[in-house]
């Protein structure tokens, strides 16, 4: 079975709707704070939505299923760090950005240690986040090159001018409100497909939690750090990656800079938290349904990787129709692009500080419509390469995030929670934790897991450490 009109038609409208939708902003985008902070116009429950958006991207909504089929969903133990850790970024780092205007997280950053550290933080941001959803818009043209047979190739590239297309004209504006009506549309195919599975499966429920209790892992209490998903990696680390993910990434912090008050956002950011929660359990019993499901019924084909058994579900056991509105879900779902916010840093941090520092805002606005082009086609550049690498997409696109987070994070935190030290000390500890992190990356000594943690905690005390001697001198 394949997609036919009736699916392709879903999908066509879906998209043309959603870039309507998005395009109609375009006539409030007059500056700059328009551009990229909607004029801080957005309410509490439209951030919630929206990082809700944001994070969900395609990675989750095929990848935990994925790993749910292969029989583990210790997944969701990370998940409670992301609750604690979002706590955590409301005490910490929400006030300080709403004190004054910013642009970018990481003109805190040059509040309190001046140009050399915020510019070390933003460009590591610009790679990792680049890399990041590279491999995310990968995994976005993985699941459509399934259903349609389109090659992955042709896919990555129909995707991304899409994308592109799609940010420059209405900025971060149509990015936050097209995230919320996209979070209900890949949240109802989400729905779909637990409902459909729960018709298929001989014996239905009972079926699915006999064979859940004797395959499936939820738990895990070892102290092996190199165990990915472990308790206290996905507590620690957890709290670690969303200190950093939505504390400091500009891609998420954007979001929060957009809203009405500080307390609105943080409102917000912590009742995302438990939505999140919520949709990793529910991806995770549809991996475990999918088990469930092939157990009584042959795979259509093999399976080259387990990231494809959701796409393939879809196309070959549900109504027309129906599949067409999963795979929009899907496309929803990956459908929040970061290049608004690279190209946010990119002209605040780097253009306005160092190239025309004298700019008006329509040499601003054309520059910034040129980064967000720029930035798109190198996440294109990074899609095409992903086609070659092995492991999960999940893990992939992680694993890249959480690689350079932990010197920023540390950054942040002694920024914020310490007055003693300056910038060469800072610098000094950021250079130990990239430095330490590419050790324990090389080396396997950990999961990526604690990649966050380790570089954070690393580059923290090796600031305090040195500062005193090296800012004195």
């Amino acid at each position: 079975m394949v997609l036919n009109t009736i699916d392709y038609a879903v999908i066509g409208v879906y998209l043309l709707a959603i870039t309507a939708f998005g395009s109609w902003f375009a006539r409030f985008q007059k500056t700059t704070r328009d551009y990229f902070l909607t004029d801080r116009s957005v309410p509490w429950w439209a951030i919630c939505f929206t990082i809700v958006a944001t994070e969900t991207s395609t990675l989750s909504f095929i990848g935990v299923p994925a790993g749910a089929y292969a029989g583990n969903m210790t997944f969701l133990q990370i998940a409670i760090g992301y609750i604690v850790g979002r706590i955590l970024v409301s005490i910490l780092f929400i006030p300080a950005y709403f004190r004054g205007e910013l642009f970018t997280s990481y003109e805190l950053l040059q509040r309190r240690f001046g140009p050399s550290v915020k510019n070390v933080a933003a460009v590591i941001f610009m790679v990792t986040r680049t890399l990041a959803d590279g491999i995310r818009l990968f995994a976005t043209a993985l699941v459509i090159s399934v259903v349609t047979h389109v090659p992955v190739t042709w896919t990555v590239i129909i995707l991304g001018a899409a994308m592109i297309v799609f940010t420059v004209r209405g900025g971060v504006s149509a990015v936050i409100w097209t995230d919320v009506v996209q979070m209900f549309i890949y949240v109802g195919g989400a729905l779909l497909v637990f409902f459909g599975l729960l018709q298929l499966i001989p014996g239905g429920w009972a079926e699915v939690t006999r064979t859940a209790s004797s395959h499936f892992t939820v738990f895990d209490f070892s102290t092996d750090p190199k165990q990915v998903y472990t308790f206290w990696a996905g507590l620690l680390g957890g709290i670690a990656l969303t200190l950093a993910t939505h504390g400091t990434d500009q891609f998420l912090v954007q979001r929060l800079l957009s809203a009405r008050s500080a307390r609105e956002a943080s409102t917000g950011l912590v009742l995302s938290g438990f939505i999140v929660f919520a949709q990793f359990v529910l991806f995770l019993i549809i991996g475990a349904m999918l088990y469930t499901f092939y157990q009584h019924s042959p795979l259509p084909r093999a399976l080259t990787r387990t990231d494809e058994v959701l796409p393939l579900f879809v196309i070959t056991s549900l109504p027309h129709g129906i599949s067409g509105f999963i795979v929009a879900a899907i496309v929803a779902a990956a459908l929040s692009p970061s290049i608004n916010s690279l190209a946010a840093t990119t002209v605040n941090d780097f253009y306005v500080k160092y190239v025309r520092p004298d700019a008006d805002e329509s040499t601003l606005m054309r520059v910034s419509r040129q980064a967000t082009i720029l930035w798109g086609v190198a996440q294109i550049a990074v899609a095409l390469g992903a086609q070659f690498v092995t492991r999960s997409v999940l893990d992939s696109g992680l694993a890249v995030l959480s690689l350079a987070a932990g010197p920023v994070l540390g950054a942040f935190l002694v920024g914020v929670l310490s007055s003693r030290t300056g910038p060469r000390g800072m610098l000094t500890g950021m250079l130990a934790g990239v430095a330490a992190l590419l050790w324990i990356w090389t080396s396997g000594a950990t999961a990526w897991t604690w990649y966050a943690f380790a570089g954070a905690a690393i580059t923290s005390v090796v600031a305090l450490v040195t500062s005193p001697a090296l800012d004195r001198a």
